[in-house]
C-alpha cells in the first residue's frame, strides 16, 4: 500500500496525544494519554520524562491501531511540544538525570533576580528577544547544573545532554540530538539573528555548548523512528508556532490564540524581528527548510485552562471542565467579582514573578456561579491585555482573532472574548491546530503537500462570534479588571 497518511505527536503540558491526518488534512484517528504533574514544593512543577516517552509511543501505536493503519502507511511523523520545559539526560544510557522542569516552574526566581541586577530584566532581550524570567529554559538548565552533583562536569564533556521536549522525543525516536529555531528561541540561549547558540548568552548563564542540540529547520527529516517501522521524523515546532502554522497564518499581521493550559497569542511579523516595547516576546514563528525564518510577536498567558482545572480539582465546584459553562450560565454576570490567576506570577504584558493570584470584589452576594463566570472571564481579560500591547507594538490593530484549543468549545467564553476584544473571533474546523501545524510542516518536508498554498486551501471556518457588548460596559469592566491586577503585585517576599 502506498503511504497516504501523516502522524503528529502533540506533547503537551497535561497530556501527550497523536493525531493522524489524511491528504485533505482530515483527522482520521486520535489517541491521548495524560501524565502526572509533580509538585515537589510550592511553585515547583515537574514531569517524568520516562513517563512522557512511554506515553508518546503508546498513543502513536494506539492511533495507528484505531485507524487500522500500520507504520508503513505513514509518510512522516511531526512533533509539536510544550516549550521551555527542560530535560537533562545521560548520553550513554539515554536516561534522565532529573525530572523535567516545566515552563510553569518558579524555582529559578532568585537566580533570575540575581542575573537582572546587572542590566535589568531586559538585559539579554536585544539578542534573544526575551526578558529575564523563570519561564524560559536557560535558568532551569543553570539550576540543574548547579544543583546536581557532578552534572556540570559531565555536561562540559558532552556526557549529559539538554533538550526541550521536542529534542527529548527526537532523541528517543531517532538517536539524533537536534531541535528547531522555534524551540531554541525559547531558551534565552539562541541569537534571533543568526539562529545559532550565542556565546555571550551561554557564558552569562553558565551553560556548556557541548550539551546543546544542533539547531535545524522546523521542517526537514531529522532521522527515522526505528521503533515505528522507520517512519521519517520530519518536523519540530513549539506548540504555539505549530498552532500559528496550522492556522495558516502565513501573512504578516495574521494572528491566532491557542487556549489550553495557558494561552498564547502570536502575530506573524514576516521576516522582520519586531522588538516589543509593551511586554511582548519576539520569537521565531517557523522556519521551513531552506526558506528564511518567519518571526512573530507573542503574548504568553500562564493560567487559563488550568484555572478551570483548579476550580474542578482543588475547589471541586464542578465535576468536569465542560460543566463550568453550565454553572456560569446560572447567573447573568460576574456580580462584580474578578479572578486574576497569577499562580506563577504575571506573564505578558506585565512579567512580574512576585505577583500571586487574587479574587477581588467579593461580597455576600457572590455565589459559585459568579466565581465560574469570573474564572472564564479571566481568560478573556488576559487576552485583552495582550491584544492591546500587540496593537501598539505592531502599529496595526487586530481585526480578527483565529482561535484554537480545548477552551474554544466553551461558547460563553468565546462570545465574551469577542465582546471584550471588539473583533470577530473565528474557530476553524480542526481546532487542534498545533497538531495540524506539525503535520503540515512534516508533510512539506517529505513532499506530501506541495506548498503552503495547498495548506491554506484546507483551512475552513467552523464557528464565528461577533461582538455585542456595549462599549461603556466594556470599558468599565476592563477598568475593574485592571484594579484587580494591581492587587496581585509585590506579594512574594525575599524570605518566601
Amino acid at each position: 500500500m502506498t503511504a497516504n497518511h501523516i502522524a503528529s505527536v502533540d506533547q503537551g503540558t497535561a497530556s501527550s496525544r497523536c493525531l493522524i491526518f489524511d491528504a485533505s488534512a482530515r483527522v482520521v484517528s486520535v489517541s491521548q494519554k495524560e501524565h502526572r504533574n509533580i509538585y515537589p514544593r510550592p511553585g515547583w512543577v515537574e514531569h517524568d520524562p520516562r513517563e512522557i516517552r512511554a506515553n508518546v509511543l503508546e498513543v502513536v501505536q494506539d492511533a495507528l491501531r484505531s485507524a487500522q493503519l500500520q507504520p508503513a502507511d505513514l509518510v512522516a511523523l511531526g512533533i509539536t511540544n510544550q516549550r521551555e520545559t527542560t530535560v537533562l539526560w545521560d548520553r550513554a544510557n539515554g536516561e534522565p538525570v532529573h525530572n523535567a522542569i516545566t515552563w510553569q516552574d518558579m524555582r529559578t526566581d532568585r537566580l533570575v533576580r540575581e542575573l537582572a541586577e546587572d542590566g535589568g530584566q531586559d538585559r539579554f532581550k536585544e539578542r534573544c528577544g526575551l526578558p529575564l524570567t523563570t519561564y524560559f529554559a536557560a535558568p532551569k538548565i543553570r539550576w540543574l547544573l548547579d544543583s546536581l552533583p557532578g552534572v556540570r562536569e559531565r555536561a562540559e564533556a558532552g556526557e549529559v545532554l539538554f533538550g526541550t521536549m521536542d529534542t527529548w522525543l527526537i532523541w528517543n525516536l531517532t538517536g539524533e540530538h537536534v531541535t528547531d529555531p522555534t524551540n531554541a528561541s525559547r531558551t534565552m540561549l539562541m541569537s534571533l539573528s543568526s539562529l545559532d547558540w550565542d556565546d555571550e548568552l551561554l557564558d552569562a548563564f553558565g551553560v556548556p555548548r557541548a550539551m546543546l542540540p544542533e539547531i535545524r529547520s522546523s521542517a526537514e527529516v531529522y532521522g527515522h523512528a526505528d521503533g515505528l517501522g522507520g517512519v521519517p521524523v520530519a518536523s519540530a515546532l513549539g506548540d504555539q508556532s505549530a498552532a500559528l502554522f496550522g492556522q495558516t497564518c502565513f501573512n504578516e499581521g495574521d494572528a491566532k490564540c491557542t487556549y489550553g493550559t495557558g494561552s498564547f497569542l502570536l502575530m506573524n511579523t514576516g521576516t522582520k524581528r519586531v522588538a516589543s516595547s509593551h511586554g511582548l516576546l519576539t520569537t521565531v514563528g517557523y522556519k521551513i527548510g531552506e526558506q528564511p525564518p518567519t518571526y512573530a510577536l507573542e503574548g504568553s498567558i500562564a493560567v487559563t485552562g488550568s484555572l478551570v482545572q483548579w476550580l474542578r480539582d482543588n475547589l471541586e465546584l464542578i465535576g468536569s471542565a465542560p460543566e463550568i459553562e453550565t454553572l456560569a450560565r446560572t447567573v447573568e454576570d460576574n456580580g462584580g467579582c474578578y479572578f486574576v490567576p497569577a499562580f506563577s506570577g504575571l506573564f505578558a504584558p506585565h512579567w512580574q514573578s512576585d505577583a500571586r493570584g487574587v479574587i477581588a470584589g467579593l461580597t455576600g452576594y457572590i455565589k459559585k456561579g459568579h466565581l465560574a463566570r469570573a474564572v472564564l472571564e479571566a481568560t478573556a481579560w488576559q487576552t485583552r491585555e495582550v491584544v492591546d500591547a500587540m496593537n501598539l507594538d505592531a502599529a496595526v490593530d487586530l481585526t480578527t482573532l483565529r482561535v484554537d484549543g480545548g477552551m474554544t468549545a466553551n461558547n460563553l467564553l468565546m462570545q465574551f472574548l469577542a465582546d471584550v476584544l471588539d473583533v470577530p473571533v473565528v474557530r476553524p474546523i480542526v481546532a487542534e491546530t498545533p497538531s495540524l501545524g506539525a503535520a503540515y510542516a512534516a508533510g512539506l518536508a517529505v513532499g506530501f503537500w506541495p506548498d503552503m498554498e495547498a495548506l491554506r486551501a484546507n483551512w475552513h471556518r467552523a464557528a464565528e462570534w461577533l461582538p455585542t457588548m456595549d462599549a461603556a460596559l466594556r470599558d468599565k469592566s476592563f477598568r475593574k479588571w485592571n484594579k484587580a491586577v494591581a492587587r496581585t503585585r509585590d506579594w512574594v517576599d525575599d524570605d518566601d
